[in-house]
């Protein structure tokens, strides 16, 4: 609103207390004429009896009138002030209704006295009672020609007010009817219009009558043509907006650095970016300098065309120039760096405005912690996360969510539920609800302890979650039952199942999956096909994974020929089967023996367009080594190789084992310089593969100089690996050297059951009963429980030596410990008994193993 004059001497008056009686007649006989009452009114006003007393008389209330009051108003046009004190108290005190003609008289005649501000305050007050501003320039017009009032400045007061009440097409309506009787608005007075009509989007009403100022003789100023090429830009007539400030350079008007911005604001929101960066570039050939609305606006226009490096760069040569970008342009440009796949950019540039202390907001921040979690800089995610604080950010629930989330998907849930707790003391410190957790905070915490295979802990934060009255999610239960399924608790993963029904949480595709998947894990093949159905009564789809998981299960229980006639029905319903479902149906009968008819489902894929992948050849391929079919094992690696498909350290690994264990090293080291050529890097299982290969051919020399280059390339040597080592030296004789081998395992916490049993079965096959009894109890000094195979080895040893006693007492000791022995344990004391002519103790044993559910073999029998 223009800076309107009001006054010094100007406040609102109240009537002149004084009660000289009134001079005007009180009976009736008079005759009551309307110049008796205007007369008597003015008499009044401009007397100094009391108001009240004078007004309370029935001759005045009785027959006062709208145009009675127009007249004393046009009495009184040398007194405005009194004028409007008595418009006032009639309408205030006497709630009197006063026309529209004389609101326009008094303000006319306010505004002739230069008293601006009551003249705009009263105009404001006719706007609420009259809704049509045609009526209101009519009245407010004619007051002007009829009663001789010769400021125009009344006008411009009446369409300022229209823009102040936010109606701003009345405004315009007025402007035109001025434009109409010949009455010419103050420049300022256009520009409000014109602002008010660029709020409301009303482009061309702006253009349309900025066209005709010329024909009215108004001569534009900075604010017009910038708001004219505001409208043009928003328009998308860009040439137009730059022709005009070039006519504008031209002509000698004032053009200064908003008219730019406004210009490039324009230009970069429509994208023409480059045009805006050549304006922002000539600016100082007009003796201009960019300031920070010049940047931002380049930045942000930079960023909707995706070019996040040149933004970047435009920020930090504003940060040079000691400008500081807002939130908005950081934010813009934080996060376009990151949707772009380049966290670490964006998080290098929250570091550089450190110092000009600017951040994005909370929700960028948030989703940048977010993509560097995603992308495995963890430490620059946790670094944004701890420095919040001092940023003047807060952690929302959704911060503590995302970390909470990556720390669970890297296996740090003890620091996960700390940050939990935090979360949860921050919350009953502050009583800041934003900080409570919720269901997704749960959810994350909860989905990494199932996948970490700890569904304990995950079962305690469920309850602890439901306890607070945060209600499970699909989401929620589906990662619990997951967990349970994996834990082979099935049972209770049906229960929870059933209670997310009762719940009214809906299961998804996923839920039905991971049930399904846990029935075919557990061969309920029954209960799977039930969850199957009732999925499709509930119009969710099977997918993919179901019918994989379907396919297996069918296999996992010898039942391949089902799963077969399952494939087939589900190629006649025209479900689209992927290289998953078909490399389960392969599992199946290559474990089965029938690798013609996984080679004939080979085919069958081919027919239906399904490319056979790594997976799919890795099984074919064991299930042809099984069969020690060389050539088929070669074609099948060629067809590999001509579809562009490469072994995997899984395959190689397989076909490196295979030949191994039969003893073929040629084979078994022929592939392994292939699988090295081909840069297939081996990890920890196929060096202790093909170690196991060499040790077991007594080469040990050179299974020690692949177990060094194993150190060399960084890949640590497990139990297994040891034990390769372990049981080649017990073989050989080596007893000590093994022993001073096992040594160094149990220091780094290798040592377990079975390197144990290596070491006692070396003692026993040198005859060194005694200390092979003494490895035995030390297993229990280590914290290494021993099995029935540790003991049945040395019973045999006392049993071959004639010692029957000592071995029957091993045995008694072996079944207090709770060991169950198995047939070739029953075998050894019982053939030891015989040999020993302990027939009746042969006989006990014999049915003791009947009694455990074993069945004699024919070696029992005949002994």
């Amino acid at each position: 609103m223009r800076n309107l004059h009001r006054p010094r001497s100007f406040r609102p008056l109240s009537p002149n207390p004084t009660t000289v009686p009134p001079p005007y007649p009180t009976t009736h006989h008079h005759l009551t004429t309307d110049e008796t009452i205007v007369s008597t009114l003015t008499t009044i006003i401009r007397g100094h009896q009391s108001w009240n007393s004078s007004f309370n008389n029935t001759f005045i209330s009785n027959n006062l009138k709208p145009h009675h009051i127009e007249k004393v108003l046009l009495k009184t046009l040398d007194d405005p002030r009194l004028a409007l004190r008595f418009f006032n108290y009639l309408g205030l005190h006497k709630h009197f209704h006063h026309s529209t003609t004389s609101f326009c008289i008094l303000i006319h005649s306010l505004v002739q006295s230069n008293y601006l501000w009551p003249a705009s305050s009263l105009i404001q007050t006719l706007l609420q009672q009259t809704s049509n501003p045609n009526s209101v320039f009519e009245y407010y017009y004619n007051t002007y020609k009829n009663f001789n009032f010769s400021r125009q400045l009344g006008f411009d007061l009446l369409v300022n007010a229209y823009v102040q009440s936010k109606r701003v097409l009345d405004s315009f309506t007025v402007l035109n009817l001025m434009k109409e009787r010949g009455l010419m608005p103050e420049v300022r007075t256009v520009s409000d219009v014109f602002n008010g009509l660029i709020r409301i989007r009303q482009f061309d009403l702006v253009l349309r009558f900025f066209d005709e100022m010329g024909e009215m003789g108004i001569r534009g100023n900075a604010y017009i043509y910038t708001a004219v090429v505001r409208c043009l830009c928003e328009l998308k007539r860009f040439d137009r907006a730059k022709e005009m400030v070039q006519w504008l350079e031209c002509n000698g008007c004032e053009v200064n650095i908003v008219m730019y911005n406004v210009l490039i604001h324009g230009l970069c929101k429509g994208r023409w970016v480059d045009d805006a960066m050549e304006v922002m570039k000539g600016l100082g050939l007009k003796g201009l300098k960019a300031d920070v609305v010049t940047y931002c606006s380049l930045v942000m226009g930079y960023c909707k065309l995706q070019r996040f490096e040149t933004a970047r760069m435009l920020v930090d040569e504003m940060v040079e120039m000691g400008f500081v970008p807002s939130e908005a342009v950081v934010s813009g440009v934080v996060d376009g760096l990151r949707r772009n796949g380049d966290g670490i950019s964006a998080y290098g540039l929250i570091q550089d405005l450190e110092r000009v202390e600017v951040v994005p907001n909370l929700f960028v921040y948030n989703a940048l912690i977010n993509s560097l979690c995603k992308e495995g800089n963890v430490v620059e995610a946790d670094n944004l996360f701890r420095n919040m604080g001092a940023k003047g950010l807060a952690p929302n629930d959704i911060t503590y969510s995302i970390i909470i989330d990556s720390l669970c998907k890297r296996g740090q849930l003890d620091r996960a539920c700390a940050l939990l707790s935090e979360m949860k003391s921050l919350f009953e410190d502050m009583v800041y609800e934003g900080l409570n957790p919720t269901v997704v905070t749960y959810t994350c915490l909860i989905d990494g302890y199932c996948k970490h295979r700890d569904v304990h802990k995950a079962l305690r934060l469920y309850h602890e979650m439901t306890g607070k009255k945060i209600f499970p999610n699909t989401y929620t239960f589906t990662s619990l039952i997951s967990g349970l399924c994996i834990a082979n608790m099935i049972s209770q993963a049906s229960d929870l199942f059933q209670e997310m029904v009762n719940k009214n949480v809906m299961p998804n595709e996923i839920t039905y999956n991971v049930m399904i998947e846990g029935y075919c894990r557990e061969g309920n093949m029954v209960k799977a096909f039930e969850l199957l159905d009732d999925m499709v009564e509930k119009s969710l789809k099977p997918d993919t994974y179901t019918f994989r998981s379907i396919i297996s299960g069918l296999c996992s229980i010898d039942k391949v020929s089902e799963a077969k006639e399952f494939v087939n029905k589900l190629n006649k319903q025209d479900y689209k089967l992927n290289e998953m479902c078909y490399s389960a149906l392969l599992q199946g009968y290559c474990r089965s023996g029938r690798l013609d008819d996984a080679i004939t489902a080979c085919d069958e894929m081919a027919m239906n367009e399904i490319d056979m992948d790594v997976v799919c050849y890795s099984v074919i391929i064991n299930g042809t080594v099984k069969q020690g079919d060389v050539a088929k094992i070669v074609y099948f690696l060629k067809e590999m190789h001509d579809r562009g498909l490469k072994p995997d350290t899984v395959l190689y690994t397989s076909l490196i084992d295979a030949f191994g264990k039969v003893g073929d090293r040629e084979k078994a080291m022929g592939y392994w310089d292939i699988m090295i050529s081909e840069k297939c890097h081996p990890n920890v299982v196929t060096y202790t593969v093909i170690i196991n290969c060499l040790c077991k051919l007594g080469l040990v020399d050179k299974a020690e100089i692949l177990c060094k280059e194993m150190l060399v390339n960084g890949i640590i040597p497990n139990h297994v690996t040891y034990g390769c080592f372990l049981d080649c030296l017990t073989n050989l004789g080596h007893i000590q050297k093994a022993v001073d081998l096992h040594n160094v395992m149990i220091e780094g916490c290798l040592a377990n059951t079975v390197t144990y049993n290596i070491l006692i079965r070396g003692f026993c096959k040198m005859g060194r009963i005694q200390e092979a009894v003494e490895v035995l109890f030390e297993m229990n000094n280590n914290g290494i429980s021993p099995d029935h195979v540790s003991y049945s080895t040395i019973i045999y040893e006392y049993c071959r030596t004639g010692e029957l006693q000592e071995a029957i007492k091993l045995w008694g000791s072996m079944i207090d410990k709770g060991l169950k022995p198995d047939v070739v344990a029953y075998n050894i004391i019982i053939h030891g008994c015989c040999v020993a002519g302990e027939l009746i103790r042969a006989i006990d044993f014999r049915d003791d193993m009947i009694k455990r559910g074993m069945k004699p073999n024919t070696a029992v029998c005949v002994g």
